[in-house]
């Protein structure tokens, strides 16, 4: 029996791995419907890019940051509903502000970190003030994450897209002076468009460093590669794709000749004292 593949499944499938419409209704076909099978086969066969962050929704909504003026804290929230239009309205953005200030300054050190819905906030509860806007708007609308950074030594960088779609916010090890803080917000700025999955290759999960493998390795038999040679190439291929997900590894987006690494080392350099980035956080609208 056929497995019954949705538009939007395929849509998905499309988001996560950039393939065509065609070559994702088949992977799922193949796959009977599991989305993340149907990645690794369209990944296997080549035709799929890097895949995406997983977890796609078609959420709208705000990612707003609240910062201290030191550098020494910040919050940072995804607040989404249902329709672009609501989210542009200003009873919803008053409520992401809002949010994003209560979240700075009540919400524990981390990324989920701890709930906050049953906080006091507006006279209410986080989730019962949530609510009370959902029914003024007619619009589900959901607290979809929050972040509170802040720092021992060093500062917390931050950057927000100038559409309140994509936030990050980075912590940056080191003595605080302003050229930390640039390093700080150039770090940020990197984070919000490379996307790395983590900061150095300690932070990628073993099952996906495994994945990755076996794609590696399915991908060196498909094109016949000689046996004696085929264990190199598929390390290459691993050490590729950890110089590509990782902040650390990748090229720099504002001087593609020198790492991210290389910057840090070069500002550290400068500044006569260690710089490690110890974490990063970031949002954006309508993703897990």
């Amino acid at each position: 029996m056929t497995t019954k593949i949705s538009t939007k499944d395929i849509r998905e499938l499309r988001a996560r791995t950039g393939a065509g419409i065609g070559d994702c209704k088949a992977a799922l076909e193949e796959a009977a419907g599991d989305m993340d099978k149907a990645v690794e086969l369209l990944r296997k066969r080549g035709i799929a890019k890097a895949e995406k962050r997983a977890g796609r929704s078609a959420s709208q909504g705000l990612v707003v940051i609240e910062s201290a003026p030191d550098g020494s804290s910040a919050g940072m929230i995804e607040l989404n509903c249902e329709t672009d239009f609501v989210a542009k309205t200003d009873e919803f953005t008053r409520l992401a502000a809002d949010l994003a200030r209560h979240v700075h300054a009540q919400a524990p050190s981390g990324v989920n970190a701890g709930s906050v819905a049953d906080q006091a906030f507006r006279g209410k509860t986080v989730a019962e003030a949530i609510k009370e806007v959902s029914g003024k708007t007619g619009e589900a609308m959901s607290l979809n994450r929050y972040a509170r950074f802040e720092r021992k030594d060093g500062v917390i960088g931050s950057y927000l897209h100038f559409n309140g779609q994509v936030g990050v916010l980075v912590e940056v090890q080191g003595t605080p002076n302003p050229g930390l803080t640039a390093l700080a917000k150039d770090l940020a700025l990197h984070i919000a468009s490379a996307d790395p999955i983590g900061v150095s290759e300690a932070d990628i999960p073993a099952e996906v460093i495994a994945r990755e493998r076996r794609i590696a390795q399915d991908q060196v038999a498909a094109e016949g590669k000689p046996e004696n040679i085929r264990g190199k190439i598929v390390d290459g291929k691993i050490r590729k794709f950890v110089a590509e997900r990782t902040l650390t590894g990748q090229p720099f987006v504002k001087d593609e000749n020198q790492t991210v690494a290389a910057l840090i080392q070069s500002v550290a350099k400068q500044l006569g004292s260690p710089v490690t980035v110890a974490r990063f956080a970031r949002f954006k609208v309508g993703e897990a």
